[in-house]
């Protein structure tokens, strides 16, 4: 059971940087698009997806031994971060967790700045790691690790920047503001005075 829940992260993993690093980086080239370009991540992660299926066992073997309590810590960061991707699903709505604000100029967004939103800037990145994470202390499989980190580095430095320069467009000075009060993707331990 566990190696399926590895082979499923790895399989969709590639949907996140394929999908979101071209709507946040050429964003004016698919608003003109529109819906066709959700057939953009599928013609690149289809042929992805069956090179790892084909893979799957060689991929699946490299394993790191994981004490009981780190797997009990996993179960623990995926559903946290499953509950917390839900949270923030409900409140940007499906059309706002699929990206649709962002490549339509008919769907309007509104700004969410609540709950998970009040905390962070990007709880569903967040959720994303905490998922991640979860799964390769769960399953031990080392790619999940990988994905994990590289994940983590492709979110942070590259998709964040590039969906914040296109929210700073969609809602101007206010989510400027937000950006000076809200930190980015760590929650802060201690309140500002």
């Amino acid at each position: 059971m566990t190696e399926l829940l590895a082979f499923i992260s790895i399989i969709l993993w590639p949907v996140i940087p394929l999908f979101w690093i071209p709507v946040h980086g050429l964003s004016k080239i698919f608003k003109r698009l529109g819906l066709l370009t959700y057939i953009m991540p599928l013609i690149t992660w289809l042929p992805l997806a069956y090179l790892i299926y084909q893979n799957r066992i060689f991929i699946l073997q490299y394993k790191i031994d994981v004490p009981v309590t780190l797997k009990i810590i996993g179960i623990i960061l995926l559903t946290t971060g499953t509950l917390l991707h839900i949270w923030t699903g409900k409140l940007l709505g499906p059309w706002g967790l699929v990206g649709l604000p962002e490549i339509s100029a008919i769907i309007k967004s509104r700004f969410v700045k609540e709950g998970p939103f009040s905390v962070v800037r990007h709880p569903t990145y967040l959720a994303h790691t905490l998922m991640f994470s979860g799964i390769f202390l769960m399953t031990e499989v080392l790619i999940v690790f990988i994905l994990t980190l590289l994940d983590f580095i492709l979110i942070n430095l590259l998709i964040i920047p590039l969906e914040e320069r296109e929210l700073s467009i969609r809602f101007g000075e206010e989510y400027r503001l937000y950006i000076r009060k809200v930190p980015r993707f760590f929650p802060r331990l201690l309140k500002e005075k």
